[in-house]
């Protein structure tokens, strides 16, 4: 199985998961992030993107830190000075989170953060999940999960219909 936590396997993807390589290498994302264990997570890793899909960037975040956090990413040269960024505080599956959004290039990125280890959160836990199934369906599956989601379907949504969950956020994590 695909490395998720690091981003190598990206240079040899698609033409999407190259340019996402270029643009998270350029600007030193993960690097500037590596206090906080970020993991790009999201449909980009998986191949079921579409045209607006984002960068999910997962970080381990002790909200009682916010500040620090966001003083860490509001001072590092991946924030360009006319770069808007919309920061939300919200609750996430039962988790106070915080989450960050702003473009950079071609790319919206989106960074989430919540005081839960990266590889715990459900975002992580949805991705490797998905490709799980995605590998054992075959491409007819993706196709599929792909034109959903041109539709306005979200992820996990998509997943539940094509499988018949009855919940599946909670579902895709059995």
């Amino acid at each position: 199985m695909i490395d998720f936590t690091k981003i190598d396997y990206l240079k040899e993807g698609n033409e999407r998961q190259k340019r996402a390589y270029e643009v998270l290498t350029k600007y030193k994302i993960l690097e500037k992030l590596e206090s906080y264990s970020p993991i790009l997570a999201g449909t980009i890793p998986i191949e079921i993107d579409i045209e607006d899909s984002d960068l999910d960037i997962i970080c381990e975040v002790d909200l009682r830190f916010e500040e620090d956090f966001l003083d860490d990413i509001m001072s590092s040269p991946l924030i360009l000075d006319e770069t808007e960024i919309m920061v939300e505080n919200a609750v996430v599956s039962g988790e106070p989170s915080i989450v960050l959004n702003f473009m950079l290039e071609d790319f919206p990125i989106e960074i989430f953060g919540q005081n839960k280890p990266t590889q715990e959160q459900n975002a992580y836990r949805h991705m490797i999940a998905e490709y799980k199934i995605l590998q054992e369906q075959g491409d007819k599956f993706k196709q599929k999960i792909i034109e959903l989601k041109k539709q306005g379907i979200k992820t996990e949504p998509a997943f539940g219909i094509l499988l018949g969950l009855e919940n599946p956020y909670e579902d895709l994590l059995k």
